[in-house]
């Protein structure tokens, strides 16, 4: 260095200066042209796809429902039944052709509802997974559930999978499980809100579940969770009408012995006090919302509100929030709980929830975990382990749960 002159650093100084200029000028250059392909070539295309795929949703009878099937399958990680034929997902195995129904679980619980039916306390859910969506795998989870004592199922229409259901429940009925002890729900879209369309699917829901009645159905939502397939027979009505001439449509379904029971799903305090305002219809029997111990404020109103005016409440999202399904199981307090009872965490989980007078409908199609989800009926919580779970609100780790917030 001592060999190289100032007029010499100078020079190399104006070198790297100029270098660094016409390495800027290439970047922009690039950003420019890579700015220009994406929102010349790239983006269009983009936005022609999606303007095509809504199109085509909007073809579908519930738009909704269509979406469900090609998205929950795919962000697992599995092509779409839909796309690629029913039985290829690995899942659920095939039921045993000699076996038998098992007793029902010892000590089952249940809720009475409004009209005097009861429902089982424990149900399977038939929603957000991806065998959900596989009818083989469909089929045989409905049957290992009958057979192995469950008798309560949980879907909707919007899960697009009522015909296969409907094989497991006749399948397991020929094998000795009576209907009258089998529990259905299923939901009506809202999409199909207004004061007739519920009197029009009933019957092909009757159809695609080979069922001679429906034991619960219940309005899915207060509203659409986004603006496709909106109600048509509540065409520029407000959302208040609307869900009123819904539910007395449903009550009119009822009255004709096509359902037992009617209910409503997601609806907060001022949806249900819209309900129960209304004359000569059917009682609101359940109410379906989140419910755990992170529940917000919300719902946690909404529950309360149930209970003090004699409506049954399910919980879905029992082991946590909406996209942390297994958020539960990273708790401490749970945990050490769990180890306690020699239990699973979602036994506790479930079990607390029964024990807050609450409705259970996990999912899974798997039998080890269906026999695991049945015996939560055979131990029972001690008040102090219950109010730990319950303090569990206070904590800092509530905030990390994610909770679909109530509708308008």
């Amino acid at each position: 260095w001592k060999s190289i002159t100032s007029s010499q650093l100078d020079h190399y100084g104006r070198q790297d200066s100029f270098n660094s200029i016409v390495t800027k000028q290439k970047t922009m250059t690039f950003l420019r042209s890579l700015a220009k392909i994406i929102f010349a070539r790239i983006l269009p295309v983009i936005v022609l796809l999606v303007s095509v795929l809504v199109g085509w949703l909007q073809t579908q009878r519930i738009p909704m429902g269509t979406l469900f099937v090609l998205v929950i399958p795919a962000l697992k990680g599995y092509w779409p039944p839909v796309l690629v034929g029913h039985g290829n997902m690995v899942g659920t195995p095939p039921v045993p052709e000699d076996m038998k129904p098992a007793p029902r679980p010892e000590n089952e619980l249940f809720q009475v509802l409004s009209g005097g039916y009861k429902i089982p306390q424990q149900g399977i859910g038939m929603c957000c997974r991806p065998t959900a969506y596989d009818d083989v795998l469909v089929e045989r989870t409905i049957l290992w559930y009958l057979l192995s004592g469950g008798r309560h199922i949980d879907t909707a229409d919007v899960y697009l999978n009522h015909r296969a259901i409907g094989k497991g429940i006749k399948e397991a009925m020929q094998r000795g499980v009576p209907r009258e002890e089998i529990f259905v729900t299923t939901k009506l879209w809202p999409s199909d809100f207004g004061p007739t369309r519920a009197k029009e699917v009933a019957p092909v829901w009757l159809e695609e579940l080979g069922l001679e009645y429906i034991d619960l159905v219940l309005m899915h939502s207060p509203e659409p969770l986004i603006p496709i397939g909106m109600p048509e027979g509540c065409h520029k009505l407000p959302k208040q009408i609307c869900r009123q001439q819904t539910w007395k449509a449903l009550s009119d379904v009822r009255e004709l012995g096509l359902v037992r029971n009617v209910g409503v799903s997601n609806f907060a305090v001022h949806h249900l006090k819209n309900i129960i305002q209304m004359e000569d219809v059917a009682p609101i029997a359940i109410n379906q919302i989140q419910y755990n111990p992170w529940i917000s404020q919300d719902w946690a109103d909404a529950a309360s509100f149930c209970h003090e005016n004699n409506i049954t409440i399910t919980g879905y999202n029992s082991l946590g929030g909406s996209f942390q399904h297994h958020k539960a199981q990273t708790i401490e307090i749970i945990s050490a709980i769990a180890n306690k009872y020699e239990k699973s965490v979602a036994q506790i989980m479930l079990r607390w929830t029964l024990q807050k007078n609450v409705v259970v409908i996990p999912g899974t199609g798997n039998p080890n975990y269906m026999k695991e989800n049945l015996s939560i009926y055979g131990f029972e919580l001690s008040s102090e382990d219950m109010d730990a779970i319950d303090g569990l609100r206070e904590n800092e780790e509530m905030k990390e749960f994610m909770t679909i917030p109530a509708r308008e």
